[in-house]
């Protein structure tokens, strides 16, 4: 079952965090996660690591659980398919977009995906995810815009239209809807 969860600033929404806590599989303090930074390259980007990092200690995951991971080399589709979740940082969804080309990524993010496991967006880290960019990981055909004013409208996606999330909304995506809620 497809469970994907892409925001514009993770889990500040309180409804946002329920969402992934009820997608878990397994109990909370025994979550792992691939916490990827990649698209952190600049200063701005780089203090909002912290905050992103909150999103999850403060779920109750344990950091021992948190493997941090930049994309600067390669992983096993073994090793990630040993998380419950992965959390994609934001920053230059450009830069972040560039490494999973050249690393050819999305073929074991969608294998993870298949396999049950959670993708959280945030930001580029959702950008990435959407149809913005054909090199990009396009879990969904439809582009995606983060940070605006004027949000899509909550409830079921039922075209492939551009769609907008304000802060305080999410999109999720399962294996038969996609749904923006705040």
């Amino acid at each position: 079952m497809k469970k994907i969860i892409l925001t514009s600033t993770g889990f500040d929404n309180e409804n946002i965090k329920n969402k992934f806590l009820h997608l878990l599989n397994v109990r909370v303090e025994d979550a792992r996660i691939l916490f990827i930074i990649t698209a952190a390259n600049d200063p701005d980007a780089v203090r909002v690591l912290s905050g992103c990092l909150e999103d999850l200690t403060g779920c109750g995951i344990l950091d021992k659980n948190i493997t941090v991971y930049d994309m600067h080399k390669l992983i096993s589709q073994e090793q990630m398919n040993s998380y419950d979740a992965i959390y994609v940082c934001g920053g230059s969804t450009e830069y972040l977009v560039e490494r999973i080309h050249e690393l050819n990524i999305k073929p074991m993010i969608d294998q993870f995906i298949e396999n049950g496991g959670i993708y959280i967006g945030v930001s580029a880290g959702s950008v990435c995810a959407s149809g913005t960019y054909k090199d990009g990981l396009c879990l969904i055909e439809n582009p995606l815009d983060v940070h605006c004013d004027v949000g899509s409208p909550n409830g079921l996606v039922k075209t492939n239209n551009d769609l907008y999330l304000t802060d305080n909304q999410a999109l999720y995506i399962s294996d038969n809807d996609i749904m923006i809620f705040e």
